[in-house]
């Protein structure tokens, strides 16, 4: 039960004045707690005595204000210390996972539901973070506070009274040592099931036009259903163990009161307690209710923050397949690309996806990569991302290793613009700057006319501050690819990868794209994998892929004097931009 406080040794440590002084005040404030029942006893046997004068009971009712007053404070205080340390372990953990979401390449990815990570980040923190505030709470409640009070009737009142009262409370530790385990495998198989609940309904939203275009709205909200009813069932599961806590705890508390009622009343009788002793037992016997319920409750958020803190740590511990090495050069500079015999092969994959690639581009050249889907035109782009590890051979940003740079010196040399643009749900502004945020006005503007965007703003409900909605939904495929294009081209990138960003443009809108690239980077390296051979016809070198290798290379012209599949597919796009004019 105790190994969720272990793993979270770290923060205690890291916040140990804050949980210092909680816990410290949490105790003077149990003391507290002890004086009014006391206090009622003294007046109870004062009256009956007739020992009670009404000067006595006035400063008796002065002090109990007092105390009251007291207690209000301390509490308050020990409250915002203990349940704040708990909202700096949830930042702390959130700022974590978001920081190795990002390290992240997309072999992680690939191997994890973005719903299940999301779950992580949100249900499983926050049982943590209850673990280590309303968690730490009942640890103490039901261990400290409840010594106390066993302490105080036993010294105060009587400790024959006490043992005989205190004798059912062993059967609290049988039902709990039964119901801990339960409690944990379910959670943790409610928690997988609301991951999976994310997943599923992440997958709907996203692709919505697409279950409509299908007509399968019925069969998705059938599959809905079915999923929240199995998430339904096994957080059902979680409460049926959960719900015999309480009512058990209760039950064997009413015990204890029989028995103290009972036998205490046979002191009275027998004059070894007195009256008001007796409803000073009595108040500390109710006041044991919460430290027993606290028991129950400490099993259930201690099981609950260690399944969760598991899953948590679980993500945490995944490490990135890509990393700086431990010596990395600091001098260098985007000279020249060159793939020497390079070979890359996926995770997931059988065979070899590039092989015995040899390719070499000088810093302002433009490089052309054509061939047919599935030929390995986007994975030599990943290769430049450094999105999985390095391949056999050598790849050269440079005159060095590209693994020979740290990680963000090498990415940021380069700006990239995906097949499937990717655009924030903010304004058209605010996605462009996302690649400059300093950028000036006109910076803003040179980048739109170079994409071919500028002319489309007119015609927008509010111009560059139009919201462009989640993933870009409110625009065209065309306007997103250009968006894409602009926030890319004001970086003004080292080098500039384009993966087939101009499929979705009509062919006057290419040239005109295209002339803007050409015109803007003239001194700077571009990279452009793409379907459409007229987008890369002004490229310097341009090869053709198939299957992983180099079938073609060469000038467009030289390309076009060979009889391949470059002259080919060239022939037939001239014919159906005839036929389409």
């Amino acid at each position: 039960m105790m190994n969720v406080l272990k793993k979270l040794g770290w923060f205690f440590k890291l916040e140990w004045k804050r949980y210092t002084l909680a816990i410290s005040l949490l105790f003077f404030a149990g003391l507290v707690d002890l004086l009014p029942p006391w206090l009622i006893g003294v007046v109870i046997d004062g009256i009956q005595q007739g020992q009670f004068s009404s000067v006595q009971f006035r400063w008796m009712i002065i002090g109990w204000v007092v105390v009251t007053i007291v207690a209000y404070g301390i509490n308050y205080i020990w409250h915002y210390m203990l349940f704040g340390a708990a909202f700096v372990l949830e930042r702390i953990l959130r700022t974590n996972l978001m920081s190795h979401f990002l390290r992240m390449k997309p072999s992680f990815y690939e191997r994890n539901r973005t719903g299940d990570l999301m779950a992580r980040a949100t249900n499983d923190l926050g049982a943590v973070s209850n673990t280590a505030g309303f968690g730490i709470l009942t640890l103490f409640d039901s261990t400290i506070f409840m010594i106390s009070i066993v302490v105080m009737m036993s010294v105060a009142i009587s400790w024959k009274l006490t043992l005989a009262a205190l004798l059912p409370l062993p059967i609290i530790a049988l039902v709990l040592s039964i119901f801990g385990k339960k409690i944990h495998q379910r959670f943790m198989a409610a928690q997988d099931a609301f991951g999976e609940l994310n997943d599923d309904v992440l997958e709907s939203v996203s692709g919505v036009r697409v279950l409509r275009a299908f007509v399968q709205e019925k069969a998705s909200e059938q599959k809905f259903q079915a999923k929240t009813q199995e998430v339904l069932e096994k957080n059902l599961a979680v409460v049926r163990i959960d719900a015999l806590f309480e009512p058990a705890i209760k039950v064997i508390v009413g015990i204890s009161y029989l028995i103290g009622i009972g036998y205490g009343a046979y002191l009275v009788f027998n004059s070894e307690l007195t009256l008001g002793q007796l409803v000073t037992f009595n108040m500390f016997l109710g006041m044991l209710i919460w430290p027993m319920i606290a028991m129950g409750e400490l099993i259930n958020i201690m099981q609950r923050g260690n399944a969760s803190l598991d899953r948590v740590n679980e993500t945490l511990a995944s490490k990135a397949d890509v990393e700086d090495k431990k010596n990395t050069v600091e001098k260098h500079s985007p000279s020249q690309v060159a793939f020497e015999r390079y070979s890359f092969q996926y995770p997931s994959s059988s065979n070899e996806n590039l092989s015995a690639l040899n390719i070499r581009i000088k810093q302002g050249q433009t490089l052309g990569i054509v061939g047919k889907t599935g030929s390995g035109k986007t994975t030599i782009l990943k290769q430049l991302l450094r999105e999985y590890p390095l391949g056999q051979g050598t790849l050269k940003l440079g005159e060095h290793s590209i693994d020979e740079l740290k990680l963000n010196d090498a990415i940021g040399y380069v700006g990239y613009v995906p097949q499937q643009p990717f655009l924030f749900s903010r304004s058209i502004r605010s996605n462009i700057l996302f690649g400059k945020a300093d950028a000036t006005e006109e910076q803003l503007q040179r980048a739109l006319e170079r994409a071919s965007f500028a002319k489309d703003i007119q015609f927008l409900p509010e111009g560059l501050e139009t919201m462009v909605g989640e993933r870009g939904v409110a625009l065209s495929g065309g306007q997103k690819q250009r968006v894409s294009i602009a926030r890319a081209l004001i970086a003004n990138p080292e080098i500039l990868l384009l993966d087939d960003a101009l499929s979705a443009v009509d062919a006057k809108t290419e040239i005109e794209i295209i002339e803007g690239i050409k015109h803007e980077r003239q001194h700077k390296t571009t990279i452009i994998t793409t379907h459409r051979l007229s987008a890369v016809q002004h490229a310097d070198w341009i090869v053709v892929m198939e299957d992983g290798v180099i079938a073609e290379e060469g000038t467009h012209e030289q390309l076009l004097k060979r009889d391949g599949w470059y002259k080919e597919q060239y022939d037939r796009q001239q014919i159906e931009l005839e036929l389409s004019s």
